[in-house]
């Protein structure tokens, strides 16, 4: 026997499952098809700049994030509470009153902000901002489309607002996600200010698996799981990897190669890095916008984006270690649900010009990402799925097997863990 356990797959439930399998004294191999861990928290270094593949970001108020990661380590550079939206010819930063109090009256006196709107939003996740378990699992689940309108959570806000941003965070624009679910998502915007950390995403992943006792063996694709007498073969190209149990913990697009379950259904989405070289005069180098914020569309008559960005950001005003030195970086978002998820450079080139109001002729496209299957997907009812047992010693986990999170990933791959951990004991 080679090992105890053999995790496939060295992503962000992966590499959990792995630390508390070792924590409890067992011992793991990580087997990794890529070069580099992370799984989809990966990022690209183009010439000084960091890009990760498709938006992320890193929201310290997750619990597992506070229970499992040393957040502080990461030096992580947080995005304003709130968000920028372009209507048309005018731009308007809506801000939490609070913790941006320079944005308070703007915010409160805007249009996009109706009282009736604010009204219902506070009714819709009022419950799940002051008893969050209870309320997200107790409350009768709908689609988020539907369960936003029968809040009456209708006006200039969700049109314009929270329908955009939340597309964004879900990678889905049809509003079919799980209600309850996004109201968890909510309640941890609304206690954290996610950011990027300042090695990028990457160093998230990096920071878990350098506390592993083996490194994780990257390369080593996972060709067939199969259950031998007391115990597991895995066998890779190179090699066949005897554990007493393996813990698939891949992407939802590979599931289906390694087990008889089906491919859990994903949204996608696209990712556009440029190196911005034109700016505005009247504003110091590197600032495109009012403030570290994000930027939303919301032009098109009756809400949402007028083209086929759903999301962009300067990044460097919020992470300046993804730049070089007076050096200016943006991304831009499109889903890939829309017929303009693939939309050229030069419509996403015109799309930045309008929201951001400069030219773009000569900023440099650094990389784009296209990532199909960015996040499960998420439908009503939100359940309390776990990792699954496809077998006496196989466990297959992942956030398809939780929610579509760093949270839901992290929680997933303990869980599986723990599932592992009570087997052996009983081995």
């Amino acid at each position: 026997m080679d090992t105890d356990v053999i995790v496939i797959g060295a992503g962000l439930a992966g590499l959990q499952c792995a630390r508390r399998a070792e924590r409890s004294g067992h011992s793991v191999i990580v087997l990794e098809s890529e070069a580099t861990i992370g799984g989809r928290v990966r990022t690209d270094s183009v010439d000084g700049f960091l890009c990760d593949r498709g938006f992320q970001l890193l929201n310290p108020a997750y619990p597992a994030v506070r229970d499992w990661i040393d957040v502080p380590a990461l030096g992580l550079q947080k995005f304003g509470v709130g968000v920028v939206v372009r209507t048309g010819e005018t731009s308007t930063t809506l801000a939490h009153p609070l913790r941006h109090p320079r944005f308070a009256l703007e915010t409160l006196r805007s249009e996009l902000t109706p009282r009736s709107d604010l009204v219902a939003l506070a009714r819709w996740l009022g419950p799940t901002l002051l008893r969050p378990s209870r309320a997200s699992h107790a409350a009768r689940d709908q689609t988020l489309h539907e369960s936003l309108d029968e809040a009456g959570l209708t006006g200039r806000f969700r049109r314009d607002v929270l329908d955009t941003f939340l597309a964004g965070v879900l990678a889905d624009s049809t509003g079919t996600s799980s209600a309850n679910y996004v109201r968890l998502l909510m309640r941890y915007f609304a206690l954290g200010a996610p950011g990027l950390p300042r090695a990028g995403m990457q160093a998230l992943p990096e920071q878990m698996a350098a506390s592993l006792a083996e490194p994780v063996r990257l390369g080593a694709a996972a060709r067939t799981v199969r259950e031998a007498p007391g115990g597991i073969e895995v066998t890779t190209d190179h090699e066949t990897i005897r554990g007493r149990i393996a813990v698939v913990a891949v992407g939802p697009a590979d599931v289906a190669e390694l087990t008889d379950l089906p491919a859990p259904a994903t949204h996608g989405l696209t990712t556009w890095w440029f190196r911005a070289t034109d700016r505005p005069q009247a504003q110091p180098p590197g600032v495109l916008s009012g403030g570290p914020f994000l930027m939303l569309d919301a032009t098109r008559p009756g809400g949402g984006p007028a083209g086929s960005i759903w999301n962009a950001a300067v990044i460097s005003d919020v992470a300046p270690s993804y730049a070089p030195p007076g050096e200016t970086l943006v991304q831009a978002t499109t889903l890939l649900d829309r017929p303009d998820g693939l939309a050229g450079e030069g419509d996403v080139r015109r799309d930045l010009e309008r929201l951001y109001r400069t030219s773009t002729r000569h900023w440099e496209v650094l990389v784009h990402h296209v990532v199909p299957h960015a996040l499960p997907a998420q439908p009503p009812p939100l359940g309390d799925r776990r990792p699954r047992w496809t077998g006496d010693r196989v466990l297959v986990t992942g956030d398809h097997r939780g929610t579509g999170s760093i949270q839901g990933a992290l929680v997933a791959g303990d869980r599986a863990a723990r599932a592992v951990i009570d087997l052996l004991a009983q081995l």
